[in-house]
Parts: structure tokens; C-alpha cells; sequence
């Protein structure tokens, strides 16, 4: 896989009502390839959602640069072929939905880029069905749910058939129904498409399920691989205002009282594994063992 996004050594502030410049990007630089399913983290003000409106040219970088497949996103010139190779969907839907009924809203963005009609209507009901939301193609958005709606918005991107989608905490506003869907949905349009995803999140769960995960503090990456070894991290993520999925925390917390039992386990079900393992070590054996005897 190629490098599709770049940023090099790239630093970016906000003026405060003062004058002053606040920092929020420091000589940052990441390198994401096509294809790659990266999750983003970092506790409120570290700099990932700043990171993230870079990578479609919805900030620009005040020192260095960011480039999107080779573009600059500096280059004004290159400002529309930019915004529709990288699609961003943020934390509130109801921010992304225009149009009173599901099919005339994930149609707005291909229509307002020139797509002929013929082909808009392929591209709505092909985004629609990648979402699972088709059958809603007709519904008002305000009746849906805060799962649905975000679904929704997402469709909207792929209708503009982006090769990266960047979410901004999508999930943020979710119940925990509406957060499995939406992330269901964002790994399938990886994997089935191979689009490029970047997700900023602060939960852990998700960031366990994605291929690499990068966490900015103070707005410098100070971890950077796959979830497996991030999360080995603990004091680290912890010291910083972060957290670990809780599979990972009740290992390390067995580890630390002394038990055997390895520090870097991340699901469920791999974590069940290992403690029926450790009660078996024991002599004490678990429920879920007798059922499988």
C-alpha cells in the first residue's frame, strides 16, 4: 500500500481573543496508506480533530504541509479534487442532513458536483444499501434514529464515492445500539470497498477493532501501531487522560496481582479465553468449560 496521506512536519495554532497564539499542532508528521483502517486518539484539546479537518483541507496547516494522494492541500487549485477524494462525517448528524426526505439528501452532494441523474440514482440507492438504511429511502431524516441519522450522513459521503472517509467522533452521540451499527457499517465500507478510513474516537472498544491506532497528546503522536501493541501502553494511555478497553485493563490488572496471564489481550472473547485458561492453571474449573465438557 502507498502513502495516500501525508503530513509533514505540519503545525497549526488558534489565535485567543487575546492576540496570542495557542499551539495546537506541533511539527506533527503521519503518513497514512490507502486502504488502512487508522483510528485516531487523544483526550479533549490534545489536537486529533484539528489533525483530522487537515487531511481535507477544512484547515491548513500554518508550518510544513499535508498532502492528500500527492496534492497539496494548500493548493486552492486542488481544493475540489481534494474534497472529493476525502469525505469527512462528523459528530452530529443532524449538522450533515439537508434535505427533508433520506434519498433527496444523500443525493445532494453528487448533484451540486455535476453527476448526471441517471448515475445519482445509482449512487444514492448503491450508498444506501452499503449502509443498510435502503429501505428508509423514503422516510423523513428528523424520524429516524441518532444511529439511522449518522448512517445516513455517511451515505452522503460515499455517494460522492470519496477513496478516504474521515469521522470525527461519529459515534459521540450515539446509545450503544446505534454505536455498534455505525461502526458495523464503517468497517464494512473498509474491508468490502477498501476505502480508506480514518475514525477519531475516545472509545477504546472501537479503536481495538481498526487496523492501526495512532494517539496525539499535546498535539505530537506519542504512540503510533497496531491496537495490540498501543494498548500494552497502559500507564502511558492512563497517565495521559486516556483509557484501554476493558479486556486489556482486567488483564493487566490479574498481571499486576501477579497472576499468568498475557498483559496484551484486547476482545471479549480472547479475554474469556484466558481467564477459563487461568482458572483451569488453578484447578477451579468455568462455566464455560463445564458446558463444553
Amino acid at each position: 500500500m502507498k502513502d495516500f496521506i501525508s503530513a509533514e512536519d505540519i503545525s497549526f495554532g488558534y489565535e485567543a481573543d487575546d492576540g496570542q497564539m495557542i499551539p495546537v499542532l506541533e511539527n506533527l508528521s503521519i503518513s497514512i496508506r490507502e486502504g488502512e483502517f487508522v483510528a485516531v486518539l487523544g483526550h479533549n484539546g490534545s489536537g486529533k480533530s484539528t489533525l483530522a479537518k487537515h487531511f481535507n483541507a477544512v484547515l491548513l496547516p500554518s508550518g510544513g504541509a499535508c498532502y492528500v494522494d500527492g496534492m497539496n492541500t494548500a493548493d486552492e487549485d486542488k481544493l475540489f479534487d481534494i474534497r472529493q477524494t476525502v469525505g469527512m462525517v462528523f459528530q452530529n448528524p443532524d449538522n450533515q442532513l439537508v434535505a427533508t426526505i433520506v434519498e433527496e439528501d444523500v443525493a445532494f452532494g453528487p448533484e451540486n458536483i455535476g453527476v448526471p441523474p441517471a448515475e445519482i440514482r445509482q449512487r444514492v440507492d448503491d450508498a444506501l444499501r452499503s449502509v443498510g438504511m435502503y429501505e428508509f429511502r423514503e422516510h423523513a431524516p428528523h424520524q429516524l434514529s441518532g444511529g439511522q441519522k449518522q448512517r445516513i450522513a455517511i451515505a452522503g459521503v460515499i455517494a460522492m464515492r470519496p477513496r478516504c472517509i474521515v469521522l470525527d467522533e461519529p459515534t459521540a452521540m450515539l446509545d450503544p445500539r446505534g454505536r455498534v451499527e455505525v461502526l458495523s457499517t464503517i468497517r464494512e465500507m473498509n474491508k468490502q470497498y477498501g476505502i480508506t478510513v480514518v475514525l477519531i474516537t475516545h472509545y477504546m472498544d472501537e479503536a481495538a477493532q481498526c487496523d492501526r491506532v495512532v494517539v496525539v497528546d499535546d498535539g505530537k503522536i506519542i504512540l503510533d501501531g497496531t491496537a495490540r501493541e498501543v494498548f500494552t501502553h497502559v500507564q502511558l494511555l492512563k497517565s495521559r487522560g486516556l483509557d484501554v478497553p476493558q479486556s486489556t485493563d482486567l488483564a493487566n490488572d490479574l498481571a499486576d496481582a501477579g497472576y499468568s496471564i498475557d498483559r496484551s489481550i484486547l476482545g471479549e472473547e480472547e479475554c474469556a479465553d484466558a481467564l477459563a485458561a487461568l482458572l483451569e492453571a488453578h484447578g477451579i474449573h468455568s462455566t464455560k468449560q463445564a458446558e463444553e465438557a
